[in-house]
């Protein structure tokens, strides 16, 4: 992950997205650079808008539910899970409890 962090730091700093790039910010990142991946990264990200990438992808990850509900439907609650009720306790059995540990 850290190789293709490094790329969207280039990205966004406007900056090309080269080998040496990519090497140096994995480096003072303090990782150890792989320099297959590195080359794999760039060859990979060959013509392709990282822009378009980037909008493509945050339409992909559209909460599914937004999607279906209809707008101004009310988001249906969560099926509470039924707890068994605790019995009641007085303060003269508690305290009667906690006089039997202390003796």
């Amino acid at each position: 992950m850290e190789y293709i962090y490094s790329a969207m730091v280039l990205y966004s700093a406007g900056k090309d997205i080269t080998e040496d790039g990519v090497t140096a910010i994995v480096k003072a990142a303090g990782v150890e650079v792989d320099a297959a991946k590195v080359k794999a990264l760039i060859a990979s990200l060959e013509g392709v808008d990282i822009k378009a990438a980037i909008a493509s992808a945050a339409v992909a990850a559209a909460p599914a539910a937004a999607v279906a509900a209809p707008a101004g439907a009310p988001a249906a609650a969560p099926a509470a899970a039924e707890e068994p009720e605790e019995e009641a306790v007085s303060e003269e059995d508690a305290a009667a409890g906690l006089s039997a540990l202390f003796g």
